[in-house]
């Protein structure tokens, strides 16, 4: 461990889980915006955000823009220590390799409640898709009045939790079941009548930032920062993606 890491693992260890996805997203009003029409990303404000999550403990370096159309891709331990942020007017954006978890806990949850209390009026939306072993989710939404809904565990298996009420979720965005059984892209993924480890729980909490999802957009830039994770953020990445060590 030097004295810019918390790490106890040399930093060209090979990673052994992986993160398909694991963002959260900051959606402020006027909540009609489409990818389209955002702003120019701005490097700073981008970076002021990804300092003030509470699993970054600072940023060290700005690696310049990446695609919001490409995941960040981790190969050793040093790539876990990169963080892809977004601003753009009223969206702000988060990828952070320290939102995974082995099981044990929530971090998106965690995150999502402190930026509850910072961004009121927001809606904050989180996915987030690991593969340790088997293949764990943790997904969210939480509006400006309260309604929210949290869904975290393994794919296919039991448990899995689910906190809050998705359908009061979907109503608040103006939709029902019935809306999404005939959408094409959307009937296959969300039925809420199903086992809960059966639904898709990401394609479900995009619904919250429709047109306005930055995620996986070609064209879209945002920041690649190199940070320093905290100790807890760092002890709980040791343990989700360096299984068995």
């Amino acid at each position: 461990m030097t004295d810019q890491s918390f790490w106890t693992i040399p930093p060209t260890e090979m990673v052994r889980g992986s993160m398909v996805h694991g963002n959260l997203t900051v959606f402020q009003p006027p909540f009609a915006s489409d990818t389209a029409g955002f702003p120019v990303h701005d490097p700073g404000r981008a970076a002021a955000f990804a300092a003030s999550l509470s699993s970054v403990d600072a940023v060290l370096e700005d690696l310049g823009p990446r695609s919001a159309a490409n995941p960040p891709v981790f190969s050793t331990l040093a790539d876990l220590d990169i963080v892809h942020a977004g601003a753009w007017g009223n969206v702000l954006a988060v990828c952070d390799p320290a939102f995974v978890s082995d099981g044990d806990d929530n971090p998106l949850l965690g995150e999502a409640t402190a930026l509850r209390e910072r961004f009121p009026d927001a809606r904050i939306v989180g996915r987030v898709e690991t593969h340790c072993g088997a293949t764990r989710t943790e997904d969210l939404v939480w509006l400006p009045d309260g309604t929210m809904f949290h869904a975290a565990g393994w794919t296919g298996d039991e448990p899995f939790v689910v906190f809050g009420d998705p359908a009061a979720v979907l109503a608040a965005l103006g939709m029902t079941q019935k809306d999404l059984d005939n959408n094409d892209e959307l009937d296959t993924f969300i039925d809420l009548d199903d086992d809960p480890n059966q639904i898709e729980w990401g394609v479900f909490a995009g619904l919250a930032l429709g047109a306005a999802d930055p995620w996986g957009v070609p064209g879209l830039n945002l920041s690649a920062l190199r940070v320093r994770h905290t100790e807890s953020a760092t002890a709980d990445m040791e343990d989700a993606y360096f299984i068995g060590r």
